[in-house]
């Protein structure tokens, strides 16, 4: 498969786009930050 060809998402918090990677394949439906980063602002500004 392409890469332009694989399913993406937008972060909730960043809102940027990211695209799915191997390490996500089972938990693709859960995932919803594009990074680490992105995943520890959101436990900063909402507490």
């Amino acid at each position: 498969m392409k890469k332009s060809q694989l399913p993406s998402k937008q972060c909730k918090v960043c809102g940027l786009p990211f695209t799915w990677r191997k390490k996500w394949e089972k938990v693709w439906h859960d995932v919803k930050y594009c990074s680490n980063r992105c995943r520890m602002q959101r436990k900063v500004k909402h507490g």
